[in-house]
């Protein structure tokens, strides 16, 4: 969810600028918007707006600055919806109510415009990073102290990917894969043994992969890890989009949940992607065959109507938790087009 905040920092000098711009680096955070007198350089994959008398400048000095709407009544909401041109940005501070005005946003823009909505503070976030489960593209929030980056990080760890389908699939056969590359997510968080990563080789449908918070018997816990699976393998973001696990960097925000529960974002500490033994899990989803390659190992646990079973113990027949999810996608995001994954 991170990748859709922009930090204001709002501060009485330089210093205690960059006070706050240093905190959110530290956290992940890489979208600021700065005063137009601020001295702060840019870091790589960083997005760096200006906050002019007109409005917002994203990039360079030669790129149109965009003005703030404020809007109080449906009317002036109606106005700016319908008179944004496609692929043109509107960007929205709310004077009255916030949160359905922008539920109707969201619905009325379709994919034609950016929308970027400014909060009043960092409690206002998740609401706008949610609305209709998709949110605002950006979420400009104001930020007076490094304490309160800590406080937003804290508040965005509670954002989930809006409603998850979850649905059990019926495991139909597991076989060994021969050697692959399994990725091994280490992330900031403690992981509680129901928690886990949403994982599988076609975005349709993720398998559950819990965590290493409960050990073996030659092993002790890992609650921070997940064994996730094979390097190809999609895994659910925590702003809703995939990514391959190979893709994974520290500082990502991944999605863990309990099945048909709840969910949370953590951060990526780091990956380790290491040759080992795999197995191939099949699962029938209403006909299709759906997989997940997964290390061979006591340790590697995934969820079934029976609790969490490692895969060294499955057997074909058991109900496996998993989640659908749309098929088409586009790096990462779900488009809507005609695809077929196998």
């Amino acid at each position: 969810m991170s990748d859709r905040v922009v930090i204001a920092p709002e501060a009485p000098d330089g210093a205690s600028l960059r006070a706050i711009v240093d905190r959110a680096r530290q956290r992940g955070f890489r979208r600021f918007l700065l005063p137009e007198s601020a001295s702060v350089p840019s870091l790589p994959g960083e997005e760096i707006a200006v906050r002019t008398s007109s409005g917002i400048r994203v990039g360079t000095a030669s790129e149109p600055v965009t003005p703030i709407v404020s809007i109080s009544d449906p009317a002036t909401l109606e106005a700016r919806v319908e008179g944004t041109a496609d692929g043109a940005t509107l960007i929205v501070e709310w004077t009255g109510d916030r949160v359905i005005p922008l539920e109707n946003a969201v619905a009325r823009r379709g994919g034609r415009f950016r929308l970027w909505t400014i909060a009043g503070s960092p409690d206002q976030v998740p609401a706008s990073l949610g609305a209709l489960e998709h949110g605002a593209d950006r979420v400009v929030v104001p930020v007076r102290s490094p304490d309160e980056v800590d406080r937003l990080e804290s508040l965005l760890e509670r954002v989930t990917a809006g409603d998850l389908a979850w649905r059990k699939v019926t495991l139909t056969a597991i076989r060994p894969a021969g050697l692959g590359d399994r990725v091994l997510v280490d992330t900031t968080s403690i992981l509680r043994p129901d928690e886990g990563l949403l994982v599988g080789s076609a975005a349709a449908l993720l398998f559950h992969v819990a965590s290493e918070a409960v050990g073996s018997e030659f092993s002790r816990p890992r609650p921070f890890r997940v064994n996730a699976g094979a390097a190809h393998s999609y895994v659910l973001m925590a702003d809703g989009t995939t990514r391959y696990l190979s893709e994974l960097e520290g500082g990502d925000s991944v999605l863990v949940a309990v099945p048909h529960g709840a969910a949370r974002a953590v951060r990526v500490g780091r990956i380790k992607i290491e040759r080992r033994p795999m197995v191939v899990l099949t699962a029938d989803d209403d006909h299709r065959a759906r997989t997940i390659f997964l290390q061979e190992a006591e340790t590697v646990r995934v969820s079934t109507d029976a609790g969490r079973i490692a895969v060294t113990a499955l057997r074909p027949g058991r109900l496996l938790d998993a989640v659908r999810l749309p098929t088409a996608r586009h790096l990462g995001t779900a488009v809507e087009e005609t695809i077929e994954e196998r």
